[in-house]
């Protein structure tokens, strides 16, 4: 069951680091919820290492860093994926 919530929380703060980046991204669904979830993991380990691991209700300041980090990884990995396989994929 972890895993099922891992791709989802990956797909909806993929999404929704996509909607706030400016522009267009053209990097595919499948590996925005890989960034997704590299930035859920990421915001994780930053707000344990801030001492935000766990609080009673919902950790907002953990989604925050969740959704910083998810920005900052979208923006980075759409910027490598149009370096390398975004080009040929347009060019034809």
């Amino acid at each position: 069951m972890g895993w099922l919530w891992a791709i989802i929380v990956g797909f909806v703060l993929g999404l929704i680091a996509k909607a706030i980046i400016p522009g267009k991204q053209h990097s595919p669904l499948w590996l925005t919820t890989i960034f997704g979830i590299l930035g859920a993991i990421a915001g994780n380990a930053i707000a344990r290492a801030f001492g935000v691991a766990a609080t009673p209700g919902i950790d907002w300041t953990r989604h925050l860093f969740q959704l910083v980090a998810a920005i900052i990884i979208v923006a980075l990995g759409d910027m490598a994926y149009m370096a390398t396989l975004g080009k040929r994929k347009h060019r034809v």
